[in-house]
C-alpha cells in the first residue's frame, strides 16, 4: 500500500447542519463533485468527506457507538499562534465545543481542541518546528 490518504469520511447526524458548519462557518469550499448526501471539501490533495452517518455505518457493515473519544484527532496546523486562538474562537461561535483551550504545550508549540457538531476531534495547533510551504502543507 502507498503511503498516501486520499479521503477522509466523517458520518454526520445532521448533513445539512454539519455541511454548513464547515462550509458557511469556517468558509471552505465545496467540490463541485459533491453529490446529495456526501459533501466534498479539497484540502490541498485530499479530501474532507461529509455523509449521512447511518448511511456511512450501514456502508461499513458495522453499529455506530458514540465515544467520548475515538482516540483520533484530526489536526489543522496554523500559521501563528494568534491564528490558533482566532480559529477555536469562530468553532466555539458555531456551536463547536473546546475541549482544551489553547494553551503552550509540551512539545514546545501552542495548541487547542475543539469537537465538532458531531463530536469528532480536531487539534488546532502552531507548531514552530513543522514550517508550513505556500499551498499550506507541511514540511517535515
Amino acid at each position: 500500500m502507498r503511503q498516501k490518504l486520499n479521503i477522509i469520511t466523517l458520518g454526520v447526524a445532521d448533513f445539512q447542519k454539519s455541511v454548513d458548519f464547515y462550509e458557511k462557518g469556517l468558509g471552505w469550499k465545496k467540490s463541485d463533485k459533491s453529490v446529495d448526501e456526501l459533501a466534498l471539501f479539497p484540502l490541498g490533495g485530499m479530501v474532507l468527506a461529509l455523509h449521512p452517518l447511518k448511511d456511512l455505518a450501514a456502508d461499513t457493515t458495522l453499529s455506530y457507538q458514540r465515544s467520548e473519544f475515538y482516540g483520533l484527532t484530526i489536526a489543522y496546523n496554523a500559521r501563528s499562534e494568534q491564528e490558533v486562538d482566532e480559529v477555536l474562537q469562530t468553532v466555539q461561535g458555531l456551536g463547536a465545543s473546546i475541549v482544551k483551550p489553547a494553551q503552550k504545550v509540551f512539545w514546545g508549540g501552542y495548541s487547542g481542541y475543539f469537537k465538532d457538531l458531531d463530536g469528532y476531534v480536531f487539534e488546532v495547533a502552531y507548531n514552530p518546528f513543522w514550517p508550513l510551504d505556500e499551498h499550506d502543507n507541511l514540511v517535515l
